[in-house]
């Protein structure tokens, strides 16, 4: 019996410890009474769970608030502060065409961005492609693998639980996935490191509902919009995945009448203007007629639009009733407050959402759903692998072993 009953002190303690580190997650300073008010824990339990906080790595203490000025009477109150430098997550968007890796604080400060890109049928390839990246965005400031607290990583296909994809069509989710998680898992078991594979839209609505345009939504829809369609979904704050994590596979869209299929803005725009071009309706003096057809895709459609071009603007108007049609749909099954339009096409919506907002006024009950584009540019998955990194390591800190201090610095990028 005395067993057990040391066994329940020690869990108890480990959930106090828990506490204070997770009240500390998302302030600056703060003193005992800070989190004794936070948390209901005693005086002395705080004190001592924070001295052993510093002791393992997690804390730092500050000079006392009298030092800083914050104090005049009384017995000065230490202070303390999360040691952001404590560890290192590691956010990679394995993409169809380029692997990207970030590296960030536990702050969330990035320190280090590195890419490459990459031949998309060579799965073997996407594992050493990611091992380097990692490697070198670490090395860019001078860090080893034994910073590594969690590497999260996106890949476009479903994962499960376990981070595993099925085949898909022609092999090709297993061919973007081939394997993350087990390799990732063999390499970073000597240092203890946490692994999540996870799709892509999903790591991207993490991003954009942490930073970007989905901040302040509970339910919300990220649209990856670039060669092909995809979507992450937040509903009621929390992220949808589904059974086999493939809620946000499109390929309902197919069914849709006015839509047909899952290729994504990019692709159509580009497709759409060849095919305006050799229909001889286009004027002489458009750069749609103009630009070499190895060259002309949405950036001159978006751009071509922005001068007034009619050809241009048609395809505007032929892309905003398609996405009004998928937003339609998406938004009235899920009846959420917000789509966002997200990845490498995101900068250029600025004449084609006030359309496709116009026509999903009229295809839906009001209020339609707000749209947005972006504001996070083509790191959106990296972005937001870094933000479930963060999430895992905050969820299991307490069961984690903080690092040496490591050199803080700032990479520009």
């Amino acid at each position: 019996m005395a067993d057990i009953d040391d066994r329940a002190g020690f869990s108890q303690k480990r959930a106090n410890a828990a506490a204070v580190l997770d009240y500390a997650w998302d302030r600056g300073a703060f003193t005992a009474s800070d989190a004794i008010e936070a948390t209901g824990l005693t005086r002395s339990t705080v004190i001592a769970l924070a001295d052993d906080l510093v002791e393992r790595g997690w804390f730092c203490e500050l000079p006392n608030a009298r030092a800083a000025g914050e104090y005049r009477k009384g017995r000065p109150a230490r202070r303390y502060e999360l040691r952001s430098s404590a560890g290192v997550v590691v956010g990679v968007d394995a993409g169809q065409h380029c692997v990207t890796a970030a590296v960030a604080d536990l702050r969330g400060r990035e320190l280090a961005r590195a890419y490459t890109e990459i031949d998309e049928d060579s799965a073997e390839q996407r594992l050493t492609v990611a091992d380097t990246v990692i490697a070198k965005a670490l090395g860019d400031i001078g860090l080893q693998e034994r910073s590594i607290l969690c590497v999260t990583v996106g890949v476009p296909a479903p994962t499960d639980l376990h981070g595993v994809s099925p085949e898909g069509e022609q092999g090709f989710w297993s061919r973007m996935n081939p394997g993350f998680a087990a390799h990732l898992r063999e390499r970073g078991e000597r240092s203890g490191w946490l692994i999540e594979v996870e799709n892509d839209a999903n790591l991207a609505a993490l991003a954009e509902g942490a930073l970007g345009a989905g901040v302040g939504a509970s339910s919300y829809i990220t649209l990856m919009t670039g060669e092909r369609l995809g979507a992450g979904y937040v509903v009621d704050g929390h992220l949808v995945r589904g059974k086999r994590g493939a809620a946000g596979e499109l390929r309902l869209l197919s069914l849709v009448e006015g839509v047909g299929s899952t290729q994504g803005i990019a692709a159509l725009l580009r497709t759409w203007a060849l095919e305006a071009r050799a229909s001889g309706t286009v004027d002489a003096s458009s750069p749609i007629l103009k630009t070499p057809e190895a060259k002309l895709g949405a950036e001159v459609v978006f751009r071509t639009a922005e001068s007034g071009d009619p050809a241009a603007l048609a395809l505007l108007d032929r892309m905003a009733e398609r996405l009004a049609r998928i937003c339609a749909v998406l938004g009235g099954l899920l009846d959420v407050e917000r789509i966002v339009f997200s990845g490498a096409v995101a900068d250029s919506l600025g004449l084609l959402l006030p359309r496709t907002a116009a026509r999903l006024d009229e295809l839906t009950h009001s209020p339609a759903p707000d749209l947005a584009a972006s504001t996070l540019h083509g790191g959106v998955v990296s972005t937001g692998a870094v933000v479930r990194a963060l999430q895992i390591v905050r969820a299991n800190a307490i069961a984690l072993e903080p690092l040496d201090p490591i050199r803080e610095q700032t990479i520009p990028f």
